[in-house]
């Protein structure tokens, strides 16, 4: 009977737990997909300000990063897969992995950023300004969205980070995994906003 009361309370859990994970995404989305139509007004405003600030990004840098993102979603799939097995070993493995993508993605999202901060391409600086409005809004937008998705990174690493010493402390375990779950729903969302961002600012000329 306790037994039943326990699984029960578990099972509701882990419901309430993945419930609000996706209710987060919702809001998640609801935002970028505002910054999105920002972008596309401005975009649609100002369209050769947008080509030319366009062709000032690195096609290849955000390339790699992106093949660095969709890597980093497998991986941590595989994870998941790996704790449905009770395979904790390879678990930890690929949760080192997708941390360690990360911060690749980050360390070139560092370096990228430092290039065009070098360049003046910083919002409110003065060479930028001479570039006219067009090109001000764009790198504003870049900037802004790039670095929420780049905190979205971080707190993505801190999450697996914690999730990954749940799993060495054997307290993710394949009968209770749902902390893993939303920590791959949470990483596939950054995955996924990264999908739209690269071909905005990157690759539409």
């Amino acid at each position: 009977m306790n037994s039943n009361i326990s699984h029960a309370h578990g099972h509701d859990e882990h419901e309430a737990s993945k419930f609000g994970m996706w209710l987060f995404i919702f809001t998640e989305l609801l935002l970028f997909g505002g910054l999105l139509i920002v972008y596309a007004v401005y975009r649609y405003r100002n369209p050769a300000a947008f080509q030319l600030a366009g062709e000032e990004l690195d096609v290849m840098i955000g390339t790699v990063n992106t093949v660095i993102l969709l890597i980093s979603s497998m991986t941590m799939a595989m994870s998941i897969t790996a704790i449905q097995k009770n395979d904790r070993r390879m678990a930890l493995i690929f949760l080192g992995t997708t941390i360690f993508l990360a911060v690749v993605f980050m360390v070139n999202k560092y370096f990228e950023w430092g290039e065009k901060i070098s360049y003046g391409f910083f919002p409110d600086t003065t060479s930028l300004h001479e570039l006219g409005q067009g090109t001000i809004l764009f790198f504003g937008l870049y900037f802004v969205m790039t670095g929420l998705h780049a905190l979205h990174i971080i707190i993505g690493v801190v999450f697996i980070g914690y999730i990954l010493f749940k799993v060495q402390k054997s307290e993710i375990h394949s009968g209770n995994y749902y902390l893993l779950e939303n920590g791959g729903l949470y990483w596939h969302l950054v995955d996924l906003i990264w999908i739209f961002l690269f071909p905005l600012f990157y690759l539409i000329h």
